[in-house]
């Protein structure tokens, strides 16, 4: 099946944004079925204030980010991992939200970032403080599509071995991860990280990233979005610039690496349990 993932440098402006991502869908070859599209994290809305992002957010069921992004899957005849966007939670923050949605535009499934990004790191913006805008989910997606089963993370979710075998657990055999990695800590820890997670599931990793100066400047993201086979080998690499990163992949090629090494049935650890 065919894979695209969109390299962006989104900013705060979310029409921009916008044209760029439908854009460049109208540029893409969709005549292979099905074609599966994945888009970063915050690709309609990058860099703002937690007031920006209250600004822009809705319920599930009345969203107009959400709603856009579902009829992009429908006119362009694409599944699309519609990145992330907020989405009213409970307790006044918003959730970090990334939808699947089918080529008619319809909601496969829904995933809630569930680690937040609270670190200081060595970059211009230096303190990163996600929990006092997002508030983190409480679910594991898994998500029954024609072509495979799709587990669903983001952006920081990579660090945690955890959650991606939760997913194993649950049958993925891809996984997808919106994300936006700064550009230091993107530089150090990205590609082992991608690697070795798809290692340890023996899935396709696919990860749309942000890349480059946003917000004249204000933050600067690592880009290489990339493609990992279950063998832990780079199919397909995009380390700078916007645009697509295309490539196909085989599903069927995870029965015998699995067979060979059948690490699911070794492991003699207990299953891994989400806290509340």
């Amino acid at each position: 099946m065919q894979i695209s993932l969109l390299q962006c440098q989104s900013g705060r402006d979310v029409d921009a944004n916008l044209h760029f991502i439908s854009e460049q869908l109208e540029q893409l070859d969709v005549n292979n079925r099905p074609h599966l599209v994945v888009l970063p994290e915050c690709c309609l809305l990058f860099g703002g204030h937690e007031s920006q992002q209250l600004a822009y957010a809705g319920t599930d069921a009345r969203s107009e980010l959400k709603q856009t992004l579902a009829n992009m899957a429908a006119q362009y005849g694409v599944y699309l991992v519609a990145g992330t966007i907020p989405i009213l939670a409970d307790d006044g923050r918003v959730y970090s939200r990334s939808y699947l949605f089918d080529d008619n535009g319809s909601t496969l499934g829904h995933y809630d970032k569930l680690h937040l990004f609270d670190v200081d790191v060595a970059d211009g913006t230096k303190s990163y403080r996600e929990s006092d805008t997002f508030c983190p989910g409480d679910h594991i997606c898994v998500i029954d599509t024609p072509f495979g089963k799709v587990g669903m993370a983001i952006c920081y979710d990579l660090r945690f071995a955890d959650l991606f075998r939760a997913m194993r657990l649950q049958g993925a055999e891809i996984i997808v991860l919106p994300a936006a990695f700064t550009r230091v800590t993107g530089q150090a820890h990205w590609l082992p990280l991608l690697q070795v997670r798809a290692i340890e599931t023996q899935c396709f990793v696919l990860a749309a990233a942000q890349w480059g100066q946003h917000n004249q400047g204000s933050r600067e993201t690592w880009g290489h979005s990339c493609v990992v086979g279950p063998w832990g080998d780079v199919l397909a690499l995009m380390p700078e610039q916007c645009g697509w990163l295309t490539t196909s992949i085989d599903v069927s090629e995870i029965e015998d690496i699995r067979k060979g090494i059948p690490v699911g049935k070794h492991n003699r650890f207990v299953e891994p349990k989400l806290r509340s």
